[in-house]
């Protein structure tokens, strides 16, 4: 559609003009001089950009509004992107997002949060012991990563401390990959498991992430927390999404800050159900309106419980994390 001065196919959308004001000039910049980055990390309105092989500060440019920007896009900027002391570039165009990692403070809140772009794994990171696991968070964290198109990969950390098994068993059916480490052990399994990809991070404070970062980038240098023994919670270390290469530029991790609640209110029973092509088959005649859940009348998913062709196992973990999407935020 054209309003009959710009096209939708322009780089970015002009501000609606002050009162009592009119646009200087019908001419758009087209900003063939534009160089790709791509974002590493936020702090107040300043974007740390990777440009090639050194690291430029930016600001949003005005016409691109409220539209956001975050770790891990890949953007288009202008200005001085020499990465000099002093100098700042400016973004002009947020390219397409391949991923999109959201969250909601809580179920009923309906302002999403995109926390990273553009990653392809999400790490899901959970200590055996000190603290303990937090199965909740751990199938909220699933369904964000099914939902958002990422494969997910489990990372056990403190296998020193108690025994993988018994929490593993849980998640046997839904064929999730991972790996299991102990402070000081060998990582090469986790690196295999990295290599080549943008993995983004996850998990409560006090699991071991910024451990595991410290590991993988040597150079990383992030702070490290403990584990409060009253409340068995860990303390805040990373406040923001940081993006690190992996040394030899074998792929991209993006460290999170420890979150304790995890809202689910954008996902939709459909999307998650895509996420499980085998089941998903299984409820093509569903009536309208069934979010596959216990208790559904005439679910696909139960007729095919009777019939003996879907796994029980696999339909009781699907179930389970649908109903994680729908219990308040952890």
């Amino acid at each position: 559609m054209s309003t009959g001065r710009y096209s939708t196919h322009d780089i970015e959308h002009y501000d609606r003009p002050r009162r009592r004001t009119r646009p200087r000039t019908k001419d758009r910049p087209t900003y063939d001089d534009a160089v790709r980055g791509v974002v590493v990390t936020v702090d107040r309105g300043r974007f740390t950009l990777l440009i090639e092989d050194r690291t430029v500060t930016a600001m949003k440019a005005r016409p691109l509004g409220r539209k956001g920007v975050v770790v891990g896009d890949r953007v288009r900027v202008v200005g001085d992107v020499s990465g000099a002391d002093g100098a700042l570039a400016r973004i002009v165009e947020v390219e397409e997002r391949l991923t999109t990692l959201r969250r909601t403070a809580d179920d009923d809140d309906p302002v999403e949060r995109i926390i990273v772009a553009n990653a392809e794994q999400m790490v899901i990171v959970t200590a055996l012991a000190d603290p303990e696991p937090q199965p909740r968070l751990l199938d909220r964290a699933l369904v964000a990563a099914f939902d958002a198109g990422m494969q997910p990969l489990l990372c056990l950390t403190k296998a020193d401390l108690a025994d993988p098994a018994p929490l593993l068993s849980t998640y046997s059916s839904l064929g999730v990959p991972w790996v299991v480490t102990q402070r000081g052990g060998d990582l090469t399994e986790l690196r295999e498991r990295l290599a080549g990809r943008t993995s983004v991070l996850l998990g409560s404070s006090g699991v071991g992430k910024s451990t595991l970062v410290n590991a993988l980038v040597p150079e990383a240098h992030r702070d490290v927390g403990s584990v409060n023994a009253v409340t068995g919670r860990g303390r805040h270390t990373s406040t923001s999404a940081y993006m690190l290469a992996l040394p030899d530029g074998d792929g991209w991790i993006i460290d999170t800050p420890g979150i304790r609640s995890f809202g689910l209110a954008h996902v939709e029973p459909e999307h998650l159900i895509e996420a499980f092509p085998d089941l998903d088959e299984m409820t093509e005649e569903c009536p309208r309106g069934c979010t596959h859940g216990s208790g559904e009348p005439e679910c696909g998913l139960d007729e095919a419980l009777a019939a003996g062709t879907a796994d029980p196992e696999r339909v009781s973990s699907f179930r389970r994390l649908l109903a994680a999407r729908s219990e308040s935020a952890y």
